[in-house]
């Protein structure tokens, strides 16, 4: 099968919420490829994503023209489409900065490797963890002292800061004197970065409340 992909528009016109999609696309195109699935349509590929298939093809739209009526999408070249076009074709190294239950659990999961991403450096200020050792997908590495912190976060691609909010800010400034430019944040107070650095934020006790309040908007809308 051949397929050719045109590009339509830049990354950065791309819409976020597509953006956020698209590793999903390839985290089942993934499973698929490890299963020697060679095409799935798009009802499937959209089912497996959790998505409409209206909306797995508007957001494939923005980064080219996939698939073929009536035989669907060729699962390994969609698969490194979207691994070169997010990025993740070459492994990238994270420093996490932060090795409480968070941190800890976040250095031992298993998926990131299998994502391209290695956990190079792990910083942490309790003098009761630094000089211990965490299994990585990648393999060991020692919990280091914050003074440590630019020169391990210099050889990296992505930050991860874990730590309590009081320390984030400092924690972010420090990344970024190192270079990094891309920052993946559970702190819930709000980083002040310059333009060209990324910011991703999750807060777990705000989506907890968004899931807790499905009940109640689910009771105005049928009221």
């Amino acid at each position: 099968m051949s397929l050719h992909i045109a590009p339509k528009r830049t990354r950065s016109v791309v819409p976020s919420a597509t953006v956020q999609r698209l590793p999903i696309y390839l985290h089942v195109l993934s499973g698929l490829r490890d299963r020697g699935v060679a095409t799935i349509s798009s009802a499937d590929l959209a089912a497996d994503s959790g998505v409409t298939s209206a909306k797995l093809r508007k957001d494939l739209s923005f980064i080219g023209s996939f698939g073929r009526r009536g035989v669907g999408y060729d699962v390994d070249y969609l698969h490194s489409v979207l691994t070169d076009w997010l990025g993740v074709q070459q492994e990238m190294a994270v420093v996490i900065v932060g090795v409480g239950n968070l941190g800890h659990a976040l250095a031992s999961y298993p998926g990131f490797i299998q994502r391209g991403f290695a956990v190079e450096g792990l910083i942490d200020n309790d003098p009761r963890l630094v000089g211990q050792i965490v299994q990585t997908g990648r393999g060991a590495v020692s919990i280091e002292a914050p003074d440590r912190l630019i020169e391990i976060a210099a050889r990296c691609q992505i930050g991860v800061i874990a730590t309590p909010d009081v320390a984030a800010q400092s924690v972010c400034d420090h990344l970024i004197i190192a270079g990094i430019r891309d920052i993946l944040t559970f702190a819930s107070r709000v980083l002040v970065v310059p333009d060209d650095v990324q910011v991703r934020h999750i807060d777990l006790g705000a989506e907890l409340a968004v899931l807790a309040s499905r009940p109640r908007r689910m009771t105005a809308v049928s009221a």
